[in-house]
């Protein structure tokens, strides 16, 4: 995927396109040559060709075909050059075989499928759990190694190993690309939720660029939910995954205003939520609670659904939120959830409390790299008067954030409690 940032307005749409179409191609392209690094290494030579090209040509109509065709060909100049060209050949045949002016065809009818059986491919149960996530965010996601690593909590080099460990583990099991028979759903199940869930996360809330979103993998993420609880509509899980989305895509145009910049949940403009999303987001909760079988997806979504359906920030009900989050905490004892618990303690007893309640998360230091934390206790550190400390989390937060909207929304905060009257620190 592309890494280098924009040297001016014209790349930046190349690079943005480019972006947002991958995932698209390359599950297409996989499925015509059954091979993810040969897949990988064709696309990343028509990204090149396009960077040379669209800039001084402009877009194409058809962004994705011409990225599928270039890739097609590329993919066939290298099975050409391998030395195993013959046990090669049938997929060089299939290739050659595809009729160019039908790649726009292929790639709008078939891409669900595909983008589905690239999602079970890469977490097949020969795969770690944590890597099998990971390499699906980066084939199909599109997200980069730095993206990836930060949702995960790890350094960079650490993700990019477990990359380069699950690619080979694919080639060397010869693992297929398909969607399992049911038998075996239910093995690949938990691993294809989390990688929905991530992608939608970096949708919500992007980890790098000058915009807060990316709706493109939020569209994306929510289109293979609904996939998903179709192909297996019995799952509780499945469906509460496809509320929490739908509940938390619902507010997307009311979190920056007209100029770009953050809004708050506290003052966003409720009237700008998408009540029909809502609407379809309580529906899949309701169907996900009805079935009896409580996880961490549902209790996101309902945590979700208080906020919605609260008529303004100050009528929410965080009492139920509160008590949403001891039951989350005991199905998913993670230090994420446990800050979001604090979060909302502070919202019934007060900052304080909610200070308090970071106090053992700030010991294991396991949340130090983890920007929302600093970002949190600093908002804490404000409220509750005590200015120099929290300058300095919101010093922590800005170091940790790269992307432009929340930058400049921490940094607009951090000037306003520069200049209030020094007092105690925490």
């Amino acid at each position: 995927m592309l890494t280098q940032a924009a040297s001016d307005p014209t790349r930046a749409m190349v690079e943005r396109t480019i972006r947002e179409e991958w995932g698209r191609v390359l599950a297409s392209l996989n499925a015509r040559v059954r091979d993810l690094e040969l897949a990988e290494d064709s696309l990343q030579e028509a990204v090149v060709a396009a960077l040379q090209r669209w800039p001084d040509d402009g877009l194409p109509d058809h962004p994705a075909a011409w990225l599928l065709t270039t890739a097609r060909r590329k993919a066939i100049d290298r099975i050409r050059r391998d030395r195993a060209f013959d046990s090669k050949r049938p997929e060089l045949l299939a290739l050659a075989a595809s009729k160019t002016h039908a790649e726009q065809d292929d790639v709008d009818s078939s891409i669900s499928d595909d983008r589905l059986r690239l999602v079970f491919t890469c977490c097949h149960p020969a795969i770690t759990e944590q890597s099998r996530v990971a390499l699906t965010l980066c084939t199909l996601g599109g997200l980069t190694t730095s993206e990836i690593a930060h949702a995960f909590l790890v350094p960079e080099s650490t993700m990019a190993q477990r990359l380069v460990r699950a690619k080979n583990k694919i080639k060397a099991a010869n693992i297929p690309y398909r969607v399992p028979p049911p038998d075996l759903w239910a093995e690949r199940f938990e691993s294809v939720l989390a990688v929905i869930y991530l992608i939608f996360n970096e949708g919500y809330a992007a980890t790098s660029g000058p915009d807060l979103t990316r709706a493109d993998l939020a569209r994306e993420a929510i289109r293979l939910g609904r996939l998903l609880v179709d192909l297996v509509s019995h799952d509780a899980e499945g469906a509460g995954l496809l509320a929490l989305m739908l509940l938390h895509d619902a507010r997307r145009d009311a979190r920056t205003d007209p100029s770009g910049r953050f809004v708050p949940l506290e003052h966003q403009d409720r009237s700008r939520w998408n009540r029909e999303q809502i609407a379809a987001g309580v529906a899949s909760l309701e169907r996900a609670l009805h079935m009896k079988r409580l996880g961490p997806y549902q209790v996101q979504a309902a945590i979700s659904a208080v906020h919605v359906q609260a008529d303004s920030y100050a009528a929410t009900d965080w009492r139920q939120i509160v008590g949403l989050y001891d039951t989350l905490r005991e199905l998913q004892p993670s230090p994420v959830v446990k800050l979001n618990a604090a979060v909302a303690l502070a919202m019934v007893n007060g900052p304080e409390a909610g200070l308090d309640a970071l106090v053992e998360l700030q010991e294991q230091g396991a949340l130090e790299r983890y920007q929302p934390y600093h970002a949190a206790r600093a908002d804490l550190l404000r409220r509750t008067g005590r200015f120099r400390a929290a300058v300095a989390a919101y010093r922590d937060a800005i170091v940790l954030t790269e992307n432009l909207t929340e930058r400049r929304f921490l940094e607009e905060r951090l000037q306003d409690v520069s200049s209030r009257p020094a007092s105690g620190s925490r």
